[in-house]
């Protein structure tokens, strides 16, 4: 069986959203576990992907960071007021439910 998407959240992703995805069994690590706040959205991005995790973000600089050629192993970019916490962790369940590493790493 394919080993699901596992995330990295970046510093601004609410707590609770980890808390709830964590609850179900799904594997989040976040920048403050990592002790990585404050570091430079490039560094932020790469320890996501050399732990081949899928960033979690509200941040549009990763998006001009990938579009610029930035490797990584998936971004998923929320606009910050579009969706509830609720809605955030819908959102992240069907993302999990649907992608697994290797095809994240694939993808990107």
């Amino acid at each position: 069986m394919p080993e699901k998407v596992q995330f990295y959240f970046d510093e601004h992703i609410p707590s609770a959203v980890a808390h709830a995805l964590r609850q179900r069994g799904i594997n989040v690590l976040t920048a403050q576990d990592a002790g990585r706040c404050g570091l430079p959205d490039t560094d932020q991005l790469q320890f996501a992907a050399e732990q081949g995790r899928l960033l979690v973000t509200f941040d549009t600089d990763y998006l001009a960071l990938a579009a610029e050629g930035m490797g990584h192993a998936g971004i998923a970019y929320c606009h910050p007021t579009k969706y509830s916490i609720g809605q955030l962790i819908q959102s992240l369940l069907l993302v999990h439910s649907m992608l697994d590493r290797a095809a994240v790493a694939r993808s990107c």
